[in-house]
């Protein structure tokens, strides 16, 4: 889901429809009744700025725009993870300003 959404990310995209690619993975895996927030929202001075990267934000995304892309599944009662990358958006795409593998990690 953060793969699918970042690789959208580019000036003209709207903050819905990052929300909704990343949703469509997780549904088409079977988990999208456990996607239960927004994918993101926006970075700044602060960790919460205004804005924010959901299915109702028509915003358009420009050059500059830092905001976090974390899609997450919570199984109640069992287990959650969610993955959190920033994102800021340049001319031509994304760069992710954070690196750190997806891949899952078995803590015994």
């Amino acid at each position: 889901a953060n793969e699918a959404a970042e690789a959208l990310i580019a000036p003209g995209v709207r903050m819905c429809g990052l929300d909704r690619v990343a949703r469509d993975v997780i549904e088409e895996a079977g988990y999208g009744q456990y996607f239960t927030h927004r994918l993101g929202h926006s970075i700044g001075l602060q960790d919460h700025e205004p804005g924010d990267v959901s299915l109702v934000n028509e915003q358009v995304v420009e050059p500059g725009m830092t905001f976090s892309i974390e899609p997450g599944i919570y199984l109640p009662g069992r287990t959650g993870v969610r993955i959190e990358d920033l994102a800021l958006v340049t001319e031509s795409g994304v760069e992710i300003l954070n690196v750190y593998p997806h891949d899952s990690v078995r803590l015994d």
